[in-house]
């Protein structure tokens, strides 16, 4: 089985999220996709709950199903209550799923910061690395950092933002060809990101 692992903290899910796992799920024959909700040490607070950007989360994998792309959804950084890591989470979808082969996904801006990450260079014995960004992000760092063939860097320049999502929901614009309409309904039936 070919796993994919897509995390982020989902705050929340909008179509560039959609957009990279159908690409994904396409481009590298992923047989499952499992989408966790982050509680990332480097971020600050979330705007929403927990549980709505796991139900969030959900609702996008949902949004996958749709289209034939086994997708689901792991809450286990969220449940750890603490500072969770991608070493320490890739270790976890290991020891739950037992893959033939993991491939983690990443944005451009992750990749970035990769180097600073925990155990970043543990990351390569454990799963292949998917980059998605422009096509210069290829120019970040120098190839012989990372071992040959752990990383593919894959041309998707996607303008969609969670920040762009929660300013236009807090402003009162539309929001429709940004999100799935799943999603959309959840977020005005729960009232997130409203500022008032």
């Amino acid at each position: 089985m070919h796993l994919a692992l897509y995390g982020g903290s989902f705050d929340p899910p909008h179509n560039g999220h959609l957009a990279l796992c159908l690409f994904a799920a396409e481009l590298l024959r992923v047989d499952r996709l499992v989408i966790s909700v982050s509680n990332n040490p480097f971020k600050g607070g979330y705007l929403a709950p927990d549980a709505d950007r796991k139900r969030m989360a959900q609702l996008l994998a949902d949004e996958l199903g749709r289209v034939g792309v086994s997708a689901e959804v792991s809450g286990w950084e969220l449940e750890k209550r603490q500072p969770s890591y991608t070493v320490d989470l890739v270790r976890y979808i290991h020891s739950v799923y037992s893959p033939d082969s993991l491939t983690l996904l990443i944005g451009e801006d992750s990749f970035r910061e990769i180097t600073s990450w925990k155990s970043w260079q543990s990351l390569f014995s454990l799963c292949r690395i998917a980059v998605f960004g422009r096509s210069s992000c290829t120019d970040i760092m120098a190839p012989e950092v990372f071992p040959p063939d752990s990383i593919r860097f894959i041309d998707f320049d996607c303008p969609h933002s969670s920040t762009a999502v929660r300013q236009a929901v807090a402003s009162g614009l539309p929001v429709t060809a940004l999100l799935p309409s799943s999603i959309r309904h959840y977020i005005a039936e729960h009232g997130l990101y409203r500022t008032a």
